[in-house]
């Protein structure tokens, strides 16, 4: 290689902005560029000889150790992350590593280059982050959030879903119509989502009974809308809401209403106005009861007949 040539390989691994070191098979640094010293903080005299990758924490230091090791057996590559410390604060770097062979499997030296790669990994914990606390927000309330394809296939299951109906994630169940029971009245609430995804178009609550975990038998209701692209439904997200005890509540309020209108028939057949006195008394326990509508379910929705 002629002495211009030499130059300008130099000047080429100098200036450019990627961390470039060489070091030998126990770790010794033998060569580190301008980019490597500016990011540690320390001159080439004061680098030459000292330790590859040193790393504060005892877990950084097994992990990098470990994936190392590939640098002494084919292919003689490997890519590790490193977090080390630096005049500006911790970086994080990311290596790509190669060894150079005698040709008999034998390593003499090892060539890394490394690329800072930390505002890349505080992005990434910030949206994590934010998963994490929209994901508590939407298993604080009482919805439970679930995604499903057009051929009822589940994209998305809220962790809450999965504990109701007894874990779908590892039942084998794929499709949300798996865990409906045969009563009929079920009908009604695949017709709701079956004509969402032919129009597009959102349909009323529904309720359906699912069978959860020990073949219980719950009743939820079903909050849903279709994701519409280019004309086409091409998903169907929504929330359902646990109302097995409500539907308790509201058989219960019918019998005592078929009772009590019973009992004010055969008052009224004897002169006795208690008839119109039992109506006042089922009228004031049902608003006691049900008081309204709320963001959990609330009253039956209007198109939703008192016998579901």
């Amino acid at each position: 290689m002629s002495e211009h040539d030499d130059s300008l390989y130099r000047e080429l691994v100098e200036h450019q902005q990627d961390l470039l070191v060489k070091f030998s098979p126990e770790g010794r640094l033998l060569f580190v560029n301008a980019a490597y010293c500016d990011t540690v903080g320390k001159t080439k005299e004061e680098l030459a000889g000292s330790v590859f990758m040193p790393a504060s924490d005892q877990r950084y230091s097994e992990v990098m150790a470990t994936q190392m090791t590939r640098l002494f057996r084919p292919p003689y590559a490997c890519q590790v992350e490193q977090w080390i410390s630096s005049p500006q604060g911790p970086r994080c770097i990311s290596w790509s590593a190669r060894s150079i062979t005698d040709g008999k499997g034998g390593v003499t030296a090892i060539i890394a280059t490394g690329r800072d790669i930390t505002r890349i990994k505080r992005e990434h914990r910030a949206i994590r982050k934010r998963d994490d606390e929209l994901m508590l927000l939407l298993e604080s309330g009482t919805q439970m959030y679930f995604t499903h394809l057009p051929d009822h296939t589940l994209q998305y299951v809220s962790p809450r879903i999965r504990v109701l109906l007894g874990g779908t994630s590892r039942s084998g169940k794929r499709l949300w119509t798996d865990y409906l029971t045969d009563n009929p009245l079920n009908a009604r609430g695949l017709e709701r989502t079956l004509k969402a995804i032919s129009t597009g178009r959102r349909e009323p609550p529904y309720r359906l009974e699912f069978c959860g975990r020990n073949d219980t038998k719950i009743w939820v209701e079903i909050n849903e809308i279709p994701v519409v692209k280019n004309k086409k439904t091409v998903a169907i997200a929504g929330y359902l809401v646990d109302v097995t005890e409500k539907k308790k509540v509201e058989e219960g309020l019918i019998e005592a209403e078929i009772l009590l209108k019973g009992y004010g028939s055969q008052n009224k057949a004897g002169g006795d106005p208690a008839g119109e006195v039992s109506r006042g008394h089922f009228a004031a326990l049902r608003s006691l009861i049900s008081p309204g509508k709320s963001g959990s379910g609330g009253d039956i929705p209007p198109d939703i007949p008192d016998d579901l």
